[in-house]
């Protein structure tokens, strides 16, 4: 996959003293913490989803990029991103990042880099792909579970 890509892939730096990154055993704490799986918002979507008559896959490792939701059927894939990680208006945020820096700026585009990859592969696999922000599934679910829906309900069409 990375051979077809255009872009350089980005080196991040690993996370450790030896590179010259320190934390405190308080932020380690909080960095534990996070989850990457059944967020708040995906779990929401994925009960509208259900309600609506709906059913899929969680995290389908089969798949490159691991689909928080997959409709199989549909061959429709649903990721619901954070917005720390995944970059969300990334220009401010990049200058404000004040520790770290050098590790941080790299993963977060890295991780943005590779949102791009996954969403060229599964579209080169006939694999419509959603994402949505979780301030926007917090914020709009009906919204975003209309927009889907849209989505699943013309596909039967064909």
């Amino acid at each position: 996959m990375s051979e077809k890509y255009s872009e350089q892939r980005i080196k991040v730096p690993r996370f450790n003293e030896e590179s010259g990154f320190y934390t405190t055993p308080e932020r380690s704490k909080i960095m534990g913490r996070i989850r990457g799986k059944n967020t708040k918002p995906e779990l929401a979507f994925r009960k509208a989803l259900w309600a609506a008559g709906y059913r899929y896959r969680i995290d389908y490792k089969k798949l490159i990029g691991r689909p928080d939701i997959l409709l199989k059927k549909y061959k429709t894939a649903i990721f619901i991103d954070g917005e720390f990680w995944h970059g969300y208006q990334w220009k401010e945020r990049k200058a404000k990042l004040k520790s770290n820096r050098e590790f941080w700026i790299a993963k977060i585009e890295r991780n943005m880099q590779r949102d791009r990859e996954v969403n060229a592969a599964l579209k080169e696999l006939g694999y419509t792909v959603f994402r949505f922000w979780q301030k926007e599934v917090d914020k709009n679910l009906e919204e975003c579970l209309h927009s889907v829906i849209e989505h699943l309900k013309n596909h039967t069409l064909d």
